[in-house]
């Protein structure tokens, strides 16, 4: 009989790894939600083999358990799986983007024959729920599992196979408490910071419309993660409180340095700064997936006149080329072109530049615009 995985939360996430586990490996999938209608789209897709929104029944028998939630119901999830009769040797993993919390709770497992793994796939979308889910999500990603120095080997390699196998995948072994100071530092405190500069334009504008108006370009993207669910992120800070009060006291200490730059005129230090952020940012994998969503941007110098934002539309729509979003640029500054492009896709977004080029039009690449507006 073909191995039993039980998906707890069919939405984005764990219905991409369910879509994965169809159709690369040959194990039955129940799925596990409260909403049936998830479940009803989840089968009909060929998500999942079977669906319940009774989580005994979901795991019950179940070889592997991947709890699939939010991270502030994950540990409530391990606290009621803990009452339940899982099968002997059951391996339960989640995926959760904090962990060392997360490993802790699952310690109340391993007293009972059961084996918790902490996990945390890096990758994920803009969009949310099982509509959104593929079976690709993960593909040349990084899959991070957090097993504890006495976690059994065979069950780590176990899972490591069966996920490598789903996702298509990079899986990394980490500890708990590393992983946590690692995307403290490149997604959590990158998205405080990018709300608090939005809240705090938000407060300017109260005295000044043009904060807001003039808030485009580059403050719009630079702070696009500033809009991402208040609920979620509330539970990640706060299951992520440890490392993060660390990094917010570094930031602020380095905050504080850049500010004595200015206030003493000091050009070499100001000069150090952007200098040395220039050449680590440059250094930086761009065609890795990461913890924050990559999105493939362009910019297009077209002359303001009719019809031509459906001209450029209709070019790329003839190429079968697909555009995530169009944008006319009204602030331009450090926005080489007049039009802005975003793509879901590295592919499409390449045969947009040769495609555009090929047309005679003058197009700025995300890389190129950065070069353009440093100098």
């Amino acid at each position: 009989m073909p191995e039993k995985i039980a998906v707890l939360g069919i939405g984005l996430i764990g219905g991409s790894l369910a879509l994965g586990l169809k159709e690369r490996t040959n194990v039955t999938v129940i799925g596990f939600d409260r909403n049936e209608q998830d479940l009803q789209f989840a089968k009909a897709i060929g998500a999942i083999d079977e669906g319940t929104t009774k989580l005994d029944e979901a795991v019950r028998d179940a070889d592997v358990v991947i709890i699939a939630l939010p991270v502030g119901k994950i540990k409530q999830t391990i606290e009621e799986l803990n009452l339940l009769p899982l099968k002997e040797n059951c391996i339960v993993t989640d995926v959760g983007s904090t962990k060392a919390e997360i490993v802790r709770s699952g310690r109340k497992l391993s007293g009972r024959g059961i084996t918790f793994i902490g996990g945390h796939p890096m990758a994920g979308s803009h969009q949310s729920g099982i509509k959104a889910a593929r079976s690709l999500l993960f593909e040349n990603a990084y899959y991070v599992l957090t097993p504890e120095p006495h976690t059994s080997l065979a069950a780590v390699q176990k899972l490591s196979r069966l996920l490598a196998l789903a996702t298509k995948a990079e899986l990394v072994i980490m500890d708990p408490v590393h992983h946590d100071r690692i995307v403290g530092a490149i997604s959590h405190l990158p998205h405080i910071i990018a709300a608090g500069l939005v809240n705090m334009v938000g407060d300017y504008k109260e005295d000044n419309e043009w904060f807001h108006r003039l808030a485009a370009g580059g403050f719009r993207d630079l702070t696009r993660i500033g809009a991402s669910h208040p609920i979620m992120w509330r539970d990640v800070l706060l299951t992520n409180r440890e490392e993060l009060i660390k990094l917010m006291d570094d930031w602020i200490e380095r905050m504080a340095r850049v500010r004595s730059a200015i206030m003493e005129t000091d050009p070499e230090c100001i000069e150090h700064f952007f200098t040395r952020s220039r050449a680590i940012r440059s250094k930086l994998p761009d065609r890795k997936k990461g913890i924050l969503e990559r999105r493939y941007t362009l910019y297009v110098d077209v002359p303001d006149r009719p019809g031509i934002i459906g001209k450029v539309a209709t070019l790329l729509g003839e190429k079968e080329i697909n555009i995530s979003n169009l944008e006319v640029m009204e602030n331009r500054e450090e926005i080489p072109g007049v039009l802005k492009l975003t793509f879901k896709q590295e592919k499409h977004y390449q045969n947009a530049i040769m495609a555009l080029r090929e047309a005679n039009y003058v197009v700025f690449a995300e890389e190129e615009r950065l070069e353009e507006v440093s100098v």
